[in-house]
This record gives structure tokens, C-alpha cells and sequence, in this order.
């Protein structure tokens, strides 16, 4: 889990380098609601690599209402996507995985056992609706888990029907599920509530992993201005997982 402490230095250059990886971003164009160009592409990638990044995972959506993405779709965008970094002399590896909804089609897939997109580790990031909770989530996770898969949740302070009974995130911790917050939630990005449910998550040590979830420059540069507020450099955030998975 992140282990944190509150740093008083003020108006330092942001540097994630200690985390190393980034496993939430939208950066491959044209294929769900990130980027639209690779020309974004590449200044997203830049934009990661001067945060500290070494390395990312990009994780395209994976929703049938909205986004058929399949691994072929997925992996060719991919390579535009390196060409391009590669040909403009950035060194940041990209690799990419898939942000799965929750849906009957994500289930059916797990049923079937069809290939699936994975962090490194076998995770696979999910999600779940944002205004209504499903019936099912701790029986999905574990089918998840009993077809080898290491579940991650993906931004599960952003889900505000937990918030009435926050131990439901020490349950979903415990049934095997890692937790991953978005950067963005801690400096407020997505409103009061859920940077408090972003802090109560990260008191409580219950988090795996920090993700930009960018899904275009805006989310990034906010990032990179994050000490304005002094939100960003009050917390060090120190997990040798998520350097060397």
C-alpha cells in the first residue's frame, strides 16, 4: 500500500519519478473519450516523461455502449502511438492494457475466457457505474480473481454510493481487490467529496496505486501546476511496487 506523510517544502518542481509508472491514461487517438490526434499523443507522452514518468500504460475504455475496443484495435493504435514518441526522441516506454466497465459484455468476455488487455502483474482495471452501484461487484471481483486475474479498481473514490459506508473499500481490499486513485482527486480536480474520500482512501491505506487518468493535456498540466494550491507537494508518496512491477 502507499505510505504517506505530509511534506512542508513549498514551490518544488513536480516529480513523480519516485512513482515511476503511470497505469490510467488516455492517450491512444480516436478510440474512446482521450485524444483525438497523435499529435496529442505526443505531447501527452512529453508531458509525462518531464512529470518523471519512465514508463506508461494507457488504458483505453472498454465500454460496448460506447466503445467496442477490442486487443487488435488497441494494440495498432498502440504502435502509431510509439512511432510517433519514438520519431520526436522521447525515451518514456509506453505500453498499453484497458480500462474494462463492468458490463454484460466484460462478463461475458470473463466467462468465455477471452483475451483481456492487462497491467503488468495480470491486472486488470475495471470500472464501475458512477450514479448507481452494481448488484454483483464482490461476485465479479471474485470471478475475476478465479480466472487468474489480480483485479485493480480503477478511481474508486469517484463512486459516491460507497461514501454512506466507506468500509465497503476495506472489504473490496480485502477480498483481494487493489485500489487505484487518480492524482486529480487529491487536489480537488473532481470536487469536495470525492478529494475527501481520495484522503479518507489514503489515510486509511488502502491504496495500491496513483493514476493520472489523463485523457488530454489539461488533466496533466494540472498536474504539473498541482503545487499552486500546495495540494500536490504535502503529500511523498513512497511504493516500491508500483516502481518495479
Amino acid at each position: 500500500m502507499l505510505n504517506w506523510l505530509f511534506d512542508k517544502k513549498k514551490n518544488e518542481k513536480v516529480n513523480l519519478s519516485h512513482i515511476g509508472i503511470d497505469l490510467h491514461s488516455h492517450i491512444i487517438p480516436g478510440i474512446d473519450d482521450g485524444v483525438e490526434t497523435v499529435q496529442e499523443s505526443v505531447m501527452m507522452a512529453q508531458k509525462m516523461q518531464e512529470l518523471g514518468y519512465s514508463r506508461m500504460v494507457t488504458t483505453p475504455h472498454v465500454m460496448w455502449d460506447c466503445y467496442k475496443n477490442t486487443p487488435e484495435i488497441i494494440l495498432a493504435g498502440l504502435e502509431d502511438v510509439r512511432h510517433e514518441v519514438k520519431k520526436a526522441g522521447l525515451t518514456i516506454q509506453i505500453d498499453a492494457a484497458a480500462e474494462y466497465f463492468i458490463d454484460e459484455h466484460f462478463i461475458s468476455l470473463l466467462a468465455n475466457e477471452e483475451q483481456f488487455l492487462t497491467l503488468p502483474g495480470n491486472r486488470l482495471l475495471v470500472e464501475l457505474p458512477y450514479s448507481t452501484p452494481l448488484m454483483n461487484t464482490f461476485e465479479t471481483l471474485f470471478s475475476i480473481i478465479g480466472k487468474g486475474y489480480q483485479p485493480v479498481l480503477a478511481h474508486p473514490e469517484r463512486y459516491t454510493y460507497y461514501y454512506s459506508d466507506p468500509s465497503i473499500y476495506k472489504k473490496l481490499v480485502d477480498q483481494g481487490c487493489e485500489l487505484q486513485v487518480n492524482i486529480l482527486s487529491l487536489g480537488g480536480y473532481y470536487g469536495e467529496n470525492v478529494n475527501k474520500m481520495a484522503e479518507w482512501l489514503l489515510r486509511n491505506n488502502l491504496i495500491s496505486f496513483l493514476g493520472t487518468d489523463a485523457h488530454r493535456m489539461q488533466h496533466l498540466d494540472l498536474i504539473n501546476k498541482g503545487d499552486k494550491n500546495n495540494w500536490l507537494s504535502k503529500y511523498h508518496f513512497q511504493n516500491e511496487k508500483i516502481i518495479n512491477i
